[in-house]
């Protein structure tokens, strides 16, 4: 296991949370993961979950990390519209990829590029073999498990690749940082310290790369 940063581009803006700004009305609009989630309001959610590119300039970093080329086989769980499938494909043609998501509304918009490879299931329950994937990207995804799915979709990103995947997970070092992530977010379920996250990997037999989704990172500060 390493910690590891892919390069995703951030706003270095700060976010400033006023009292108020996301409630409980909020929560239970974006539990629905449907559209008001997506292509609704910000304060729902995304606020349109568009195309922009931006995976085009993380895959280089992926690529040299992972040792990705056409004839990888790639994994993406919690895989939305499929924007990181599509940019993979056009950076590696004929590389094999599949998405996965656990909610149907983002794979009837998914691109139509990968249409025909994205499918409706589980994370805690990956329909692969053993091994199938040379990397498996699980980003901004497994947050919204309780304790117990996120073991097990860990269990099973470990199964079906080859030991090479990259995971984020809502995580702390201060009571100030948690309560500031917990402010944020609208669906992050299980919130742990940093140390508690690698007795998670540990426990669940994970070696793959983490990032930590954490108020630094997101720049949250309170308004």
């Amino acid at each position: 296991m390493e910690e590891f940063d892919i390069g995703y581009p951030h706003s270095s803006a700060q976010r400033v949370l006023k009292r108020g700004f996301r409630t409980i009305h909020n929560r239970m609009v974006a539990a629905g993961l449907g559209r008001e989630y997506y292509d609704g309001r910000r304060e729902d959610g995304y606020s349109g979950f568009r195309y922009d590119g931006r995976w085009a300039q993380i895959i280089p970093r992926l690529a040299d990390r992972y040792g990705l080329t056409s004839n990888s086989a790639v994994l993406d769980v919690g895989c939305k519209k499929g924007f990181f499938l599509h940019d993979l494909k056009q950076a590696f043609p004929g590389i094999r990829v599949k998405g996965v998501e656990n909610h149907p509304y983002p794979l009837e918009y998914a691109m139509e590029s990968v249409k025909d490879d994205v499918i409706l299931a589980p994370y805690e329950e990956l329909p692969f073999e053993d091994g199938r994937f040379d990397f498996v990207m699980a980003y901004a995804a497994i947050y919204m498990l309780n304790l117990r799915g996120v073991m097990e979709s860990l269990r099973e990103i470990q199964r079906v690749g080859t030991g090479r995947s990259f995971v984020t997970v809502g995580a702390y070092r201060t009571r100030e940082g948690r309560e500031l992530l917990e402010e944020w977010t609208l669906l992050g379920t299980t919130i742990l310290h940093v140390d508690e996250w690698l007795e998670v990997f540990r426990e669940t037999g994970y070696t793959g790369d983490y990032a930590f989704t954490m108020a630094e990172s997101l720049n949250l500060v309170r308004g």
